[in-house]
This record gives C-alpha cells, structure tokens and sequence, in this order.
C-alpha cells in the first residue's frame, strides 16, 4: 500500500505511539512524501526514484525514529568472514583514506554487498558521535532499512553516490553527508560499498565532491588488489584508464589463456559481465593478428608514461603502476620496451 496518503503530522511517531511534532522534520517528511508521489518527478530524478522505493517498494516511514537496525554479533561475524578477502585487501587503503579525512571529523566505512557495515575507521573524539548515528560494525544501511542514503542507494542502483543532509530518505538522519562508491570482486560481482560520512553542519557539497573522488579512487584500488590476490600465479595485464573509470584488467595464465577479468574489462571486451569467463587465447582478445592494437597499444602507453615519469627507472615505474619490478621486466620484454632501461 504504501504511506502515499499520510499526512506528515501521522508519520512522525515514534514504536510507542508518540507523536514528535512539526518543524523541520515534518517539513522534510512532507516534502519526501509529495514529491516521490508527483507522478512525473521520479522519472526525472535518479534521488526521487529512491525516494519512491524507499516509501512504495520498501514500505518505510520517512518520520520512523527508531534507531538503525543492526544485526547480531554472531551474524556479523559470518558475514565478515564471508568478506574476509575483501577486508584484508582494504584494510590499509581504509587507514590511508581516513588519514585523508578523518581530521576533518570525517568516517570510512567498508559494508558487504547487502550494506551491512562490516569495518570502519573514526577518531576516538567521533566515535560517540558516529554509534549514536548508527555508524558502526553491523548496522543495516541497506536501502530497504533505511531508505536513500548512500550505502544503500549505492549498492541499490551500483554506482558511485553521494547523499548530502536532506537527500536522505529518513527525517533523522538528514544531519549526515555521505559518500559512496561500489566495490567489485574477481568476477565483476558486487561485493561491498566504501564509505565516507560526516555528521557536521558545515560540511559542504563542493567539500562532499573531492571526498567522492577519493572515495571512488580507492574502491578502485580495494578492486585492483582483490582481483591480483585472486589470481596469484597468473599475468595481470593492466589497461590505462583515465581517473574515475573502472580499472581494466586481464588475469592470464602462462599458456596464455585469459582467466579472468575485472568488471571494466568485461565492459571493453563484451565478456560476460559476472562469473567465470570463458577460457579465451589473449592473442584473441587482443587482436594481435595485425599487430598491436587495442589492450596491447593501451598497455604499451601505460608502460612508456611510467618510464617517462620515472626517468627510465624501472623500480619506480613498477611502483607507479602497482606491480612487482620483475613483473615490469617481463612485461617490457613481451612488448619491446626499454632495453636500456636501469
């Protein structure tokens, strides 16, 4: 059925009945629920779209002042364990993240696919802060527990979000800004969200715009290294891309069979876009037949801009491009690069 017809007054109560009044509350519950029902608006608006999922599909009340969900110790602990991989893999890109921003009163949380908070990072003077937000290891910010917010409408609609104050779906939780990106597992699955979120009154949106783009740089770099661990012994052919696209790389074996690509991969070379591909010769893939194109001349660029910018400095090239210096050497030989290089 829905809350279509309920005026904001009836949907700021509280479990035991209370009613918690007018003001900006209710202006905000008012204003979700006349414009997620306008007939065209959602069409219109990707955050509406969410708002009318948050209140038709989902059922939930946008005035609802119980606490954020969480989920039991024990269940926690599954679905960290489930995560392991990706938890180990993130771990000191979240430390690097939150050095970033975590003096500007800032969060990072890291969530598994159902946006369940799995790992987080805050200062010790915003810790309080951030459980009385509902910010913490096992709370549900899924969409269909808390409708539109940026974990949630991240993981929803499997892009890079950001949800500032007011956008968000629940009355109580409009004092947060948050900022989101999708990470992507071995298979081009989605496995979880990286999360930024702040509780303070100044944060503003052009500040929320830079701390998106680190976000999203750092999901990429969660990917990039869960996608190598996954393929330990084979050769991760690594495309350039420009800042902000998905990361393009081929996991291929030493008979040169492609086992394995990530999601921005599978988009460039029309793979089927989740699970396991179709064991493939890269020389296919590639278009080698006529020389190099494609993947290879993309590889070469990446290569020699490396080298450029290292000074014919291999350690520093494989640094660069986040790969192993003897990997750099076989990947030169293979492509014709340097031999003067030191």
């Amino acid at each position: 059925m829905g809350l279509s017809f309920l005026r904001a007054e009836n949907l700021l109560m509280g479990a035991d009945g209370r009613n918690f009044g007018l003001g900006s509350n209710a202006r905000h519950v008012e204003r979700v629920v006349e414009t997620a029902n306008h007939p065209s608006a959602a069409a219109r608006s990707r955050l509406v779209a969410s708002w009318r999922r948050s209140l038709q599909h989902h059922g939930l009340n946008p005035g609802e002042r119980d606490e954020v969900q969480r989920v039991s110790e024990g269940a926690l602990t599954e679905r960290r364990d489930r995560s392991e991989a990706m938890i180990r893999v993130a771990a000191p890109k979240l430390d690097a993240l939150f050095q970033l921003v975590g003096s500007s009163g800032c969060g990072v949380l890291l969530t598994d696919a159902e946006g369940v908070v799995l790992d987080m990072r805050t200062s010790a003077s915003d810790f309080g802060v951030f459980q009385s937000w509902g910010l913490a290891p096992g709370s549900d910010w899924s969409e269909a527990s808390e409708g539109t917010n940026g974990i949630g409408t991240c993981i929803a609609e499997n892009r890079q979000v950001i949800i500032h104050r007011d956008e968000h779906f629940h009355a109580r939780n409009t004092g947060m800004s948050c900022m989101d990106a999708p990470i992507y597992g071995p298979e081009g699955e989605l496995i979880g969200a990286l999360d930024v979120s702040s509780a303070r009154a100044d944060q503003t949106e052009s500040f929320n715009q830079l701390i998106a783009a680190m976000v999203a740089q750092t999901a990429q770099q969660i990917e990039v290294e869960n996608f190598r661990a996954a393929f330990p012994d084979a050769r991760i052919v690594v495309a350039n891309s420009s800042a902000g696209e998905a990361a393009v790389l081929l996991a291929v074996d030493q008979d040169d069979i492609v086992r394995g690509a990530t999601r921005g991969a599978r988009k460039a070379f029309r793979l089927n876009a989740t699970g396991p591909i179709s064991a493939l010769p890269a020389s296919d893939l590639f278009g080698r037949d006529d020389g190099p194109t494609g993947f290879e001349k993309a590889e070469r660029a990446a290569v020699n801009r490396a080298l450029s910018r290292s000074g014919g400095n291999v350690s520093e090239a494989a640094r660069a491009l986040g790969i192993g210096r003897a990997t750099l050497y076989r990947r030169m030989k293979r492509l014709g690069i340097g031999e003067n290089c030191n």
